[in-house]
């Protein structure tokens, strides 16, 4: 009987206690390592919610990706018994004229997508927390979805677990080399392992751990805050999350208690050298936000959510990988056939994290995925 694949998965976090999931689940020898331990607070997965939406704006190829991903969502669920994710839909607003709205129009209805086209007398007669420029339209994305991140990966790895995945707890690998001969040698402090494959997802460390990536993964640090709506009767009908394009880019989540909103503003604000800076040192991540960093947040409030108070409960601060296209690194390491990264997801990486552990399953047991993620490569002529 041939001897189960082996393979590493380095950085437990957002993607890699999927991918350890789904590697153990089909008889993999899992051997996870994670600098600290899951669902911890210091990488890209931190801030309590994310949000989970099928409509999408820009790359329309990302939609079968995101199908994939809500099936897996369900499954994880189902396996763990953990309420992991909570539909509450999801509006999506921006420029009615804009690039990226007429493509999120045009593919919820060439995809079937089950949305729902306001305007804005309809948004403010259904969802008055929000205010709608003239020239500006929402979507209902009615699959859209809350998930708490830091629940969902300690389910994935303690599942994975289960399924008789190792995982190492606070454990920083300090090099992956290829092995002479095949497979690739993960060192740590405490030694060096030999393993078939490895899949790293590393989140911000990925730039530390494979500093001759062929595509530029940027790590900035991003700011959170939660706010208390002025109205008692702020979320009766329901409070979605929401992601807006224009004239502010930004999301907004309500809290798991129902009592306050989260709100985070995107890189693409273009707010980068002065609300969110380079991390030169994940392990120096400065985690103190100060008031003058929420000059435009209290900006959005004031034009968008008057209801809302503008002076936040709590701020937190985290890091997150960019490339400069938007898209993420999913593929194998140009070069090396046995080294599989997953990095520089831009921020809205989270959603699809089942999805990507499916496919890092595949292409570490299969050497290829039915997926079609060949426009994510780490290099254009380096499809899988």
């Amino acid at each position: 009987m041939r001897n189960p694949k082996r393979v590493a998965v380095i950085g437990a976090g957002s993607m890699g206690s999927q991918a350890m999931w789904r590697l153990a689940a089909r008889g993999a020898e899992v051997i996870g390592y994670d600098r600290y331990a899951p669902g911890h607070d210091r990488g890209a997965a931190g801030g309590e919610t994310r949000i989970f939406r099928a409509v999408h704006l820009g790359e329309p190829r990302y939609i079968p990706l995101l199908r994939l991903a809500d099936r897996m969502w369900d499954h994880l669920q189902e396996e763990t018994g953990f309420s992991l994710r909570r539909r509450s839909g999801c509006l999506v607003m921006g420029e009615t004229a804009s690039p990226s709205m007429g493509l999120l129009l045009a593919a919820g209805s060439t995809h079937r997508l089950d949305h729902e086209v306001l305007d804005r007398e309809e948004l403010a007669r259904r969802y008055p927390q929000h205010r709608l420029p003239d020239g500006h339209t929402a979507v209902l994305d009615r699959m859209g979805a809350v998930i708490r991140p830091e629940a969902s990966i300690q389910a994935a790895a303690t599942r994975a677990e289960q399924l008789g995945a190792r995982l190492h707890r606070y454990t920083p690998v300090r090099e992956i080399a290829p092995a002479a001969g095949g497979g690739v040698h993960i060192v740590t402090d405490e030694g060096t392992d030999h393993v078939d494959t490895a899949v790293v997802t590393v989140g911000p460390w990925i730039n530390t751990l494979l500093p001759d990536l062929p595509r530029a993964v940027d790590i900035r640090r991003l700011i959170s805050s939660w706010h208390l709506p002025t109205r008692h009767d702020w979320f009766t009908g329901g409070a979605p999350a929401f992601v807006r394009s224009t004239p502010h880019d930004c999301y907004g989540l309500p809290s798991p208690d129902g009592m306050s909103v989260k709100l985070g503003l995107s890189f693409k604000l273009g707010l980068h050298s002065a609300r969110h800076l380079p991390v030169s040192d994940p392990e120096r991540l400065d985690r103190t936000v100060r008031p003058e960093e929420l000059a435009t947040m209290r900006e959005f409030i004031s034009e968008l959510m008057p209801d809302l108070n503008p002076d936040p409960i709590r701020m937190s601060a985290y890091m997150e990988g960019y490339t400069d296209s938007g898209d993420p690194l999913v593929g194998r390491l140009p070069g090396e056939d046995d080294i599989i990264v997953m990095a520089g997801f831009s921020g809205s990486g989270f959603k699809l994290s089942p999805a990507m552990g499916e496919i890092a399953a595949d292409l570490a047991l299969d050497g290829t995925t039915d997926h079609s993620v060949g426009f994510l490569a780490p290099a254009a002529a380096d499809a899988v």
